[in-house]
């Protein structure tokens, strides 16, 4: 399940850097129309499954895994600490608004999950999610200024 789903970290750099409300806007369409079939197979593994919560505890870990394997350096194959940080806001400006964008019904049962899953897992990473909306509007020219 979610084989490959870290190659969404693939334009992690480009859809970063700039990070205006044009360019997000671009950014997130793009994002999800190269991306949103990984979006579906969560969804679609949602609703053949009887346990809601043991599908998206299963979905997250899943996806922490691949993106564990994708970055994990050295010895003690751990993320490095600068790529981290690229991870999560990565995580907060993309992955979990498009999980939320499927408007599946059980959406943000997989997002806690995968939230939930990620701090656990990733030394300083207890993230919190929103949805695209919410992001989008938060935009002046630059998200919150300060960009």
């Amino acid at each position: 399940m979610l084989e490959y789903s870290a190659m969404m970290f693939d334009k992690m750099k480009s859809q970063m850097k700039h990070l205006k409300k044009k360019n997000y806007e671009t950014n997130m369409a793009e994002f999800l129309k190269e991306h949103g079939h990984y979006f579906k197979e969560m969804t679609d593994y949602m609703e053949a499954s009887e346990s809601k919560e043991d599908a998206a505890r299963e979905i997250a870990v899943c996806f922490v895994n691949e993106v564990e394997n994708k970055f994990a350096t050295g010895k003690r194959s751990r993320v490095p600490q600068h790529i981290q940080v690229d991870l999560n806001f990565f995580m907060i400006y993309y992955v979990f608004p498009a999980i939320l964008k499927t408007e599946h019904e059980q959406c943000k049962v997989v997002a806690d999950a995968i939230c939930s899953e990620w701090g656990t897992r990733f030394k300083d990473s207890k993230i919190g999610y929103t949805d695209y909306d919410t992001l989008f509007h938060s935009f002046r020219e630059k998200i919150f200024g300060i960009f």
